[in-house]
């Protein structure tokens, strides 16, 4: 496949608190081609989705594209990908190597931000997850 789409989401609730992941990879047309979440334990909403794009570019890499653009609503996890702020935190900076690491796995890679309402399928994995394995009650919401 020459290009794919990659729209991820990690969330975190008390952040810190019970964090979940969800990824979900599409052609350029729409059609989905993989989906998928998993329950990290306790973790900042911050690493949470940095881990949600680390799970989404393993994924992605399986699918062999030249070119994959990477959808996240995280705004400052956009803004550090692509140079705009700085990194302060230790935890991150290890999370950005690996996310950096995995980058030369494809001929190009962009990270655009996109609102929570257009991210809706990975936050509805994440949700779903954090609902199921933290015994919170359906339906809430993820801050």
């Amino acid at each position: 496949m020459e290009n794919l789409l990659l729209c991820t989401d990690g969330g975190s609730r008390n952040n810190p608190g019970p964090a979940a992941i969800g990824f979900v990879i599409k052609t350029e047309n729409g059609q989905v081609l993989k989906k998928g979440g998993l329950f990290l334990g306790i973790a900042t909403n911050n690493e949470a989705e940095y881990r949600a794009l680390i799970e989404g570019l393993k994924e992605a890499k399986r699918l062999n594209p030249k070119h994959l653009t990477c959808f996240l609503d995280s705004s400052l996890v956009v803004n550090q990908l692509n140079g705009v702020f700085k990194i302060k935190e230790a935890r991150l900076r290890k999370l950005i190597f690996e996310v950096k690491t995995l980058e030369q796995e494809f001929e190009s890679i962009r990270y655009q931000y996109i609102p929570r309402e257009k991210n809706k399928e990975a936050d509805a994995i994440v949700n779903r997850i954090l609902d199921e394995k933290a015994g919170y009650p359906q339906n809430t919401t993820l801050r």
